[in-house]
């Protein structure tokens, strides 16, 4: 029994064939491009989206030729949002990236009029514009063509998943996942339905909404012509990535945390029933299954492993891996800070208003030491959401669980372990988020299998003092961005 397991994330589209002892006999992948137009600002081509996806499909299909896909799963990159015409298919407009801030003075207002307890206690997350909500609002109010669409009943509005769902069963399938739909800020997390009250909140419609479904659902079939797989292959499985991470980790109860280390970072560990943060992070849905419904708690960092490939680009040093290489030429940063607010700060800070920030050199500064103190800054970033989620459980957490691409850095996974001063397990296989999808579309058919949950291991090597001193440089750091 084979499963397509498809990760649609902001860097790259994957796409890789598994079988049910967890076994990859295919992989395919494609780069995906974002634009910055203004500063803020964060968007992709939605036509590029799903042609890369069909590319990769096609690519993956082709490798395990004469074979039967028996499903598809789909794990996506979450909070991105797609406006398109139901008549045409065709977009309006790019797709508005997770990362883009162009809403921030909405979502102040907003906050401002009192709305952030309500939407809070019905979403579990705070107002801010990493959420889809604010951004379909700003669809409907400047781009014209949403409007008339919505007036004609026409226009289809949703997550990344739903994007793909759409294209995959040609316009056939109209839903979307209870893990991405708990991210919009327009969906009840206890009902499990979208909220005609939030909608009204934010000034957005329902009714351009996908379906909302448990992750474990048939979505639909694949419509002919679609992709080179069989028309009525069955969409079995779909989450948003760092749900499907948590779930390719073998997670199933609460105690441990998973960190996924892309553009940005998720941090999420479960939670034994839906929860208020007090500490600067979000209540969500983990994911729906037969078994019911199984609650989280996250933190959202905007810049994570970005920050290495922004500054070895800005330095032209090449790219993260060279700068890893410079980094640990020197013992320490030597007082030198980075603080990767490009998009402002994510959890737990949440600071639209932060900005990027270089500090603490001296003559004898060197490249070297700004390499190294931008990867403690992904490991500081991280440390500071374990330790939120800490104070939110009110009992220490069992450890840390990694995955993504700069998971793989040895170097990164050191600091991480030193910085937090517990171990750090490092999964073996990268693509824990599709293995993740995967797994939750073979439970759908009826097999039971759990991801493999191979790690290296990293205990704490650097002195306590060590690393007290430099989270309290850190903490300063922070205060200097967000002044």
């Amino acid at each position: 029994m084979l499963v397509l397991a498809i990760d649609q994330g902001t860097t790259n589209t994957k796409a890789m064939a598994v079988d049910e002892t967890g076994h990859i006999h295919a992989h395919a992948s494609s780069p995906s491009r974002t634009d910055y137009p203004h500063p803020g600002w964060a968007e992709q081509s939605a036509i590029a989206i799903w042609d890369n996806t069909r590319s990769v499909i096609n690519a993956a299909a082709a490798q395990v030729s004469g074979r039967t896909i028996d499903a598809i799963a789909i794990s996506n990159q979450r909070e991105t949002i797609v406006a398109w015409d139901a008549d045409t298919g065709k977009p309006v407009g790019p797709a508005i990236l997770w990362q883009c801030s162009r809403t921030a003075p909405e979502c102040a207002a907003l906050i401002a009029a009192g709305h952030n307890d309500t939407v809070e206690a019905g979403t579990g997350l705070g107002i801010n514009p990493l959420f889809p909500a604010s951004k379909l609002a700003w669809i409907l109010k400047h781009r014209p063509e949403a409007r008339r669409l919505l007036d004609q009943d026409r226009l289809r509005a949703g997550t990344v998943d739903s994007w793909l769902l759409w294209n995959l069963t040609g316009g056939g399938s109209f839903a979307t996942d209870h893990s991405n739909a708990s991210r919009s800020q327009l969906f009840d997390t206890k009902t499990l339905e979208w909220s005609d009250h939030l909608a009204e909140i934010f000034g957005t419609p329902v009714s351009c909404l996908a379906a909302p479904l448990p992750s474990d659902s048939r979505f639909g079939e694949t419509a002919a012509g679609a992709t080179s797989l069989a028309a009525g292959t069955p969409i079995m499985a779909m989450m948003g990535d760092s749900h499907a991470a948590l779930y390719g980790h073998g997670v199933r109860r609460p105690g441990t945390v998973k960190a996924t280390y892309g553009t940005g970072s998720s941090l999420m560990t479960l939670t034994p029933k839906r929860v208020s943060s007090s500490h600067g992070l979000s209540g969500t849905i983990a994911w729906t299954d037969k078994s019911g419904t199984s609650y989280a708690l996250e933190g959202n960092i905007l810049v994570s492993a970005q920050a290495a490939a922004f500054i070895a680009g800005l330095f032209g040093i090449g790219d993260a891996a060279k700068l890893s290489a410079l980094a640990q030429t020197v013992d320490s940063a030597e007082g030198v800070t980075f603080v990767p607010a490009l998009s402002g700060l994510g959890a737990p800070h949440w600071n639209d208003h932060a900005t990027g920030t270089l500090a603490g050199m001296t003559h004898g500064t060197e490249l070297a030491h700004v390499a190294r103190a931008t990867f403690e800054a992904i490991a500081l970033q991280i440390a500071d959401v374990f330790e939120a989620m800490q104070g939110d459980i009110g009992t220490p957490l069992e450890g840390l669980r990694t995955d993504g691409g700069a998971s793989s850095n040895a170097f990164l996974m050191q600091l991480q372990a030193d910085l937090l001063q517990c171990p750090v397990e490092s999964a073996a296989v990268e693509e824990v988020s599709a293995l993740g999808a995967a797994a939750m579309a073979f439970g759908a058919l009826g097999v039971e299998w759990l991801p493999d949950a191979r790690s290296k291991r990293f205990e704490p090597k650097m002195a306590p003092e060590e690393a007290g001193s430099i989270r309290a440089g850190w903490r300063k750091a922070i205060k200097r961005a967000c002044s």
